[in-house]
């Protein structure tokens, strides 16, 4: 009894694949290439070095200054707060 109650409740197979697609935001201007949303600015940069010879901004653009943006606000106020 337990085998079948076993074999019933895991018929449904889980995928991360169409959440992984899901998560691709960001494009490539130049070829349309799709990077996941985590994707760090060292390899987009590279993705733009070699494959189109040309600058972040070109192949992404306002997608560096997002970041630096963030960064910046974050050590402004961990001095304004007097904190670490």
């Amino acid at each position: 009894m337990k085998r079948e109650r076993n074999a019933k409740a895991g018929t449904e197979a889980k995928s991360q694949l169409k959440v992984n697609v899901a998560s691709k935001t960001i494009q490539c201007k130049v070829c349309f290439q799709t990077f996941m949303c985590t994707s760090k600015i060292p390899e987009l940069t590279q993705h733009a070095d070699n494959k189109h010879s040309k600058t972040l901004q070109e192949c992404f653009p306002g997608h560096g200054e997002k970041e630096n943006d963030g960064k910046a606000d974050n050590k402004t106020n961990v001095k304004a707060n007097g904190k670490k």
